[in-house]
C-alpha cells in the first residue's frame, strides 16, 4: 500500500516564493491568550476577529495578520482582533516537508463542534481551539484566512447560508464563490456557533488565497482581509490602501457544493492532473479511482473544487463536487 509520504513525494513540488514571518514577537497578546491581538475602538460597533494559521503551512494568512500588526491598525468603530491559529504546527515548518506540518495531532478546522471541544478528547489542536473559544464566541464577523495544496484560483467558502453567500457578495473578492456545507469528518471554525445559524446574525468566512506558498496568494490574502475590515465598517479604507489590489474585481461566481469525494483507502488516485475548478462537461465522466471503485461525474457541467493527495487517508475529503448556480 502506498504510504502517505510516498504519494507526497510524487506530487509537484512548489518554490517557496515567500518569506515566513517571524511571530514569536506576537506571542504576548492582550486578550488572555497567546499569539492574539485585540484592540477596541470605546465606540459602539461590531466585534470582527481575522484568523491565520489555523493550519500551520498556510502562510499567507500569518503574513497579512503580522503585516496589519505592524501597521499598529487601530479600528474607527467597534473592535478589531487579529488572531495566528496552530503556532505550534507554524514553528515546525519544514521546507524539505511542506505538506506535513498542516496540523501536529490533528486538524485544528475539524473540532469546531460543542461535542469535540466540551469532551475529554486530547490535542494539541483542541486544546489550542479551547483556548480560542471564548473570544471567538464573542466575535460578530470573522474571517478565516486559508491557502491550498495546489496552485489555482483563490476561493471564498460562504458556508450554505444565504447571509453567507451576501457576505461574499459585500467583500466583493474573489471572483469564485463556494456554498459548502463543509466536512463530513469534523466542523471548521467557519461554521462553528452563531456562524452556522442562518437565525444568528453572526458571519464568517474562509478564503483559500491560492497555493501555499506564491506570491498571488500572500496578495489575496492581504487585499482580502483589508477589504474585510472596510466592509464590515471597523477600519477606514485610507488606512488600508497600501494592501488593497488596484484592478477592479470580477463579478462573482457561485459554485454550489453537491458532494465531497471522501477517500477509503489510500489506492485513490486521480483520472486527470486536476487542480481545481475543471469544468467536466459530461455526466458519467470518470474523475477518479478509489481501489477497484471508479468515481463519476454525477451531472453535465460538474465543476472539480480543491482536489489534492497530499493529505490522502481513509475518511478524508480529497475534492468536491459543484455546479454553477450564479454570478
Amino acid at each position: 500500500m502506498n504510504t502517505l509520504e510516498h504519494i507526497r513525494a510524487q506530487l509537484q513540488a512548489y518554490p517557496i516564493e515567500v518569506d515566513f514571518p517571524a511571530i514569536l514577537k506576537w506571542k504576548d497578546g492582550n486578550a488572555g491568550v497567546d499569539y492574539v491581538h485585540s484592540f477596541d475602538s470605546g465606540l459602539a460597533g461590531p466585534h470582527v476577529m481575522i484568523v491565520a494559521l489555523t493550519h500551520g503551512n498556510e502562510v499567507s494568512g500569518a503574513i497579512a495578520v503580522d503585516k496589519l500588526l505592524q501597521l499598529r491598525l487601530r479600528p474607527q468603530k467597534g473592535r478589531v482582533t487579529l488572531a495566528f491559529g496552530n503556532v505550534e504546527a507554524y514553528a515546525r515548518f519544514d521546507s524539505a516537508h511542506p505538506d506535513a506540518t498542516r496540523f501536529v495531532d490533528e486538524d485544528m478546522n475539524r473540532v469546531w463542534s460543542p461535542s469535540r471541544l466540551d469532551s475529554t478528547d486530547d490535542s494539541l489542536e483542541l486544546r489550542r481551539a479551547r483556548a480560542l473559544r471564548p473570544i471567538v464566541d464573542s466575535v460578530d464577523f470573522l474571517l478565516d484566512i486559508h491557502s491550498m495544496h495546489e496552485e489555482a484560483p483563490p476561493l471564498m467558502m460562504s458556508g450554505p447560508l444565504d447571509k453567507g453567500i451576501r457576505f461574499a457578495a459585500e467583500i466583493g473578492v474573489p471572483e469564485n464563490v463556494i456554498v459548502d456545507a463543509g466536512h463530513p469528518n469534523g466542523t471548521r471554525m467557519r461554521d462553528y456557533g452563531g456562524f452556522g445559524d442562518a437565525a444568528s446574525a453572526k458571519n464568517a468566512l474562509l478564503i483559500e488565497t491560492g497555493q501555499h506558498f506564491s506570491v498571488l496568494s500572500r496578495d489575496v490574502a492581504l487585499d482580502a482581509a483589508s477589504r474585510f475590515l472596510i466592509a464590515t465598517g471597523v477600519v477606514a479604507a485610507a488606512d488600508l490602501a497600501e494592501f488593497l489590489v488596484a484592478e477592479k474585481p470580477a463579478a462573482q461566481r457561485l459554485l454550489q457544493v453537491t458532494q465531497p469525494i471522501v477517500a477509503d483507502t489510500m489506492d485513490f488516485t486521480f483520472a486527470q492532473d486536476f487542480r481545481g475548478l475543471e469544468l467536466i462537461g459530461q455526466a458519467g465522466t470518470v474523475i477518479a479511482r478509489d481501489g477497484a471503485r471508479e468515481i463519476v461525474t454525477p451531472y453535465d457541467n460538474c465543476v472539480i473544487v480543491q482536489p489534492s493527495l497530499r493529505h490522502l487517508g481513509p475518511g478524508v475529503t480529497v475534492m468536491r463536487l459543484a455546479r454553477v448556480i450564479g454570478a
